[in-house]
């Protein structure tokens, strides 16, 4: 009897534990209580095969905050893995050298260098007042002969125009003729001397022959000064009559001839053929003559900004279509204000080989004001603003990372670097907007 019941519990303890796995639990222990299940083990638990053991940050409940493990084979959360490949790749962009190249990303080691600051100033350009000159009328006479045409070019010592001139004639007769009488009056002055020594002729003769002599020398000089203060060289004078005399209609008494002081071109042409010039109220010069090849700008530097100008600062200059540029040097900083204008005159000189730069032209002027040496220097094109951050791309093995930098000093062309960036490392100088496409591009993808 006692086994019949046994079986029967068995029998319905089994088809219970099917239906109600929990209660089969509860079931089967009621009969290893009862002693019907002595021969089996226990069946484990849930808990035996799934709870991790305990940590000492666990709460009792499986939730420790650093306790947490997956099971073998259990897959990890996406969350976490992206999160972790975000921090490894964060600020860092991965290009070969070879990419970069064919972007055109140009690379420069970093190193110290000058920041130089500029005063923006307009200014006009004029005639260099050094290399300006007037074909000046020193005699008077009428204009026989005009050689040259505006804007034509001249040299230093060339004949550019003829006047016939009786009052150069006159001077050069009386050199010619003070000449003549030298001679004659040296003449018998040697013969009376070789008389006086042989005691053939009488004291007074040999001393009167002499002082003919010093008189006709003191005339031939004052004559020789007046042709020189006419411009006229006396021994081309004393030529030119030894020639008038195998041509005796072709006399160059007259001919005074007009040569220009400097080499340069015609800029302003004062008379025609046949002017009178020479006299008050004619005109006192015939041409005027200006080498081009350097010029002056002329500036009006406010009194607040004076004290920064200096002579032999570098001076940048833009033409009207910002197309034409050039590089001058302050030549002088005028000592006197302008009473109306408040402000100093600076002149700044400019070479002009290509004559592209002509008088009159209103230009604008950077005039050097200051040199700063800095540990760090980066150009312009090389910083880059992220967000509120401006930032620098570095070399490394892999490709460029992102630095944060602090700017100090700037300049037109650059900034100094106080941090962020050493000097000796490799920095993209060019292009580095396509490195800051790339970033945004590679933060993008990992926030998805």
């Amino acid at each position: 009897m006692r086994a019949f019941l046994s079986v029967a519990f068995l029998a319905i303890g089994i088809v219970i534990g099917g239906a109600f796995p929990r209660v089969s639990e509860v079931v089967q222990g009621a009969l290893a209580t009862a002693g019907l299940m002595n021969d089996r083990p226990p069946p484990p638990t849930k808990a035996s095969v799934t709870k991790p053991p305990a940590t000492q940050a666990d709460d009792g409940y499986g939730h420790g905050d650093h306790g947490h493990e997956h099971a073998e084979g259990e897959p990890k959360p996406s969350g976490e893995h992206n999160h972790a490949e975000g921090e490894e790749g964060e600020g860092k962009i991965k290009m070969s050298a070879e990419q970069a190249a064919d972007q055109d990303i140009k690379l420069a080691r970093v190193e110290g260098g000058i920041l130089l600051r500029h005063l923006l100033v307009p200014g006009t350009i004029a005639q260099d007042a050094d290399r300006i000159a007037r074909v000046p009328v020193r005699v008077v006479g009428t204009v026989s002969e005009m050689r040259k045409r505006l804007g034509e070019a001249v040299a230093k010592g060339e004949v550019v125009a003829v006047l016939d001139s009786r009052e150069v004639a006159e001077a050069k007769s009386d050199f010619l003729t003070a000449t003549v009488k030298a001679d004659l009056d040296k003449t018998n002055f040697d013969r009376q001397q070789a008389l006086w020594d042989k005691r053939i002729s009488a004291e007074s003769a040999f001393l009167n022959a002499k002082a003919a002599y010093s008189e006709a020398t003191l005339r031939v000089d004052l004559a020789r000064q007046k042709l020189s203060a006419l411009g006229l060289n006396a021994a081309e004078v004393a030529m030119s009559a030894k020639k008038d005399e195998t041509t005796p209609n072709l006399s160059s008494l007259r001919r005074y001839e007009l040569k220009s002081p400097l080499a340069g071109r015609v800029v302003e042409r004062k008379v025609d053929v046949g002017a009178a010039v020479g006299k008050e109220g004619d005109p006192a010069d015939v041409y005027t003559v200006a080498d081009l090849s350097s010029v002056w700008i002329e500036l009006a530097v406010p009194i607040t900004e004076l004290p920064k100008v200096r002579e032999g600062a570098k001076v940048t200059i833009v033409g009207g279509d910002d197309a034409s540029r050039g590089e001058g040097k302050v030549v002088f900083v005028s000592p006197i204000l302008n009473p109306e204008t408040r402000s100093a005159r600076v002149i700044v000189a400019l070479p002009n080989k290509d004559m592209a730069w002509r008088p009159g032209t209103f230009v604008t002027t950077e005039v050097e004001i200051a040199q700063d040496m800095v540990k760090v220097r980066l150009p312009r094109s090389a910083i880059q603003t992220i967000g509120a951050e401006k930032v620098a791309f570095v070399r490394t093995l892999e490709g460029f990372e992102r630095r944060d930098v602090t700017l100090g000093k700037v300049d037109d062309d650059a900034f100094e670097v106080l941090s962020g960036i050493e000097p000796g490392e490799e920095v993209a100088v060019a292009n580095s907007f396509l490195l800051k496409a790339e970033l945004g591009k590679s933060e993008a993808n990992h926030a998805h």
